[in-house]
């Protein structure tokens, strides 16, 4: 059965028959402008606000939802038809409302220190899927006189092994919700082909690599995918869509500690960032803990003798602000409650000065 978020407006025509085609407008300036359920939506007569909170259910069905940092960070833990389970992560900050969306519900990519990783992957989450995730959390915010105005692809998934549904969710959340792409960013680590058709999307969201290493040696044991699409060949990928946005993009490193946390890793990660036709902006994220992987996040002194280390070299760098470390809702920790695989830790690999 279609949820009502999956179907196009011209499907949702169709679906509902005979009915004038004004109805459609109506449910859909409910669904996407009101974030309404089709219960409360006041302009639709009562049998048919029946009919389609009945025939076109909700994908999202709530487990739990658990609140930290005062309020200001909520976790949704979600399941889907068919029970898989995913989360999401809406933020609260002072100038801003920020949701977290998964994209799959487990993930392919392996990378030893996320959670997400370590559950491996169960199935991609369908447009409906993507976009209701939004919508509640737009509807969360509401309630407590925020408005959503910023939407990362970076919880639970690989964003563009599922590329051809994240984008049609990108439409819906531009064209429907009226999110501008500047305040979409997309994640990836590094899905070479993805990144080529990122790059000619209509909207021009913005693009942020989970890069952690910047020599294929230590990348291979951090980031599997690097084995396939190794550094030069993501630096291309970069490139391109460079060129085709003329904006920048931005470089995630999850520190951890004696891994990727050293002058020689800031050198390199500095080289890649200049060598770009724009200059990467680097988002550093201590490692969050996870009950697979051993290895612990570079201290405090560490965090901040790395930065210095890159703007010394003149990158532009942030160290991104943990949220929800306390109910497993920041960078690496989402699982949706599933078991997760210990991995041996890793130890840093570097190539010959």
């Amino acid at each position: 059965m279609a949820s009502r978020y999956d179907l196009s407006k011209d499907e949702l025509v169709a679906w509902l028959g005979n009915e004038p085609r004004y109805r459609a407008t109506q449910i859909w300036e409910g669904l996407y402008q009101q974030f309404a359920e089709p219960a409360d939506i006041s302009a639709l007569p009562k049998t048919l606000r029946a009919r389609v909170q009945e025939e076109l259910p909700s994908s999202l069905s709530l487990v739990t939802e658990r609140v930290s940092d005062g309020g200001d960070t909520s976790k949704f833990l979600w399941e889907l038809e068919g029970g898989a389970r995913i989360e999401t992560v809406l933020m609260l900050y002072p100038d801003r409302v920020t949701v977290c969306v998964s994209t799959q519900a487990g993930c392919a990519m392996a990378c030893g220190f996320c959670a997400t990783g370590q559950a491996g992957f169960t199935r991609h989450l369908s447009v409906g899927e993507i976009v209701e995730q939004v919508v509640v959390a737009a509807r969360r915010g509401r309630e407590m006189g925020r408005r959503v105005g910023n939407i990362v692809f970076m919880g639970m998934g690989e964003p563009l092994a599922n590329e051809p549904n994240v984008h049609a969710a990108v439409e819906r959340l531009h064209d429907d919700i009226g999110i501008s792409a500047r305040h979409l960013t997309v994640s990836t680590v590094g899905v070479v082909p993805g990144i080529h058709r990122l790059a000619q999307w209509a909207e021009p969201v913005n693009l942020a690599v989970s890069l952690h290493a910047a020599n294929d040696q230590l990348r291979d044991d951090l980031v599997p995918i690097n084995k396939r699409y190794p550094i030069g060949m993501l630096m291309d990928a970069c490139a391109d869509y460079l060129d085709a946005r003329g904006r920048r993009l931005s470089f995630e490193w999850a520190l951890i500690d004696s891994v990727n946390d050293r002058r020689q890793d800031a050198v390199e990660l500095a080289e890649l960032c200049h060598d770009l036709p724009l200059p990467a902006h680097v988002n550093l994220i201590p490692l969050n803990s996870t009950p697979g992987y051993p290895t612990r996040g570079t201290p405090p002194e560490g965090v901040a003798r790395f930065r210095d280390e890159l703007l010394r070299m003149g990158v532009n760098v942030t160290v991104r602000a943990n949220r929800g470390n306390d109910i497993d809702a920041a960078c690496g920790q989402l699982a949706a409650g599933q078991p997760v695989e210990v991995r041996t830790a890793i130890t840093s690999k570097r190539v010959p000065s």
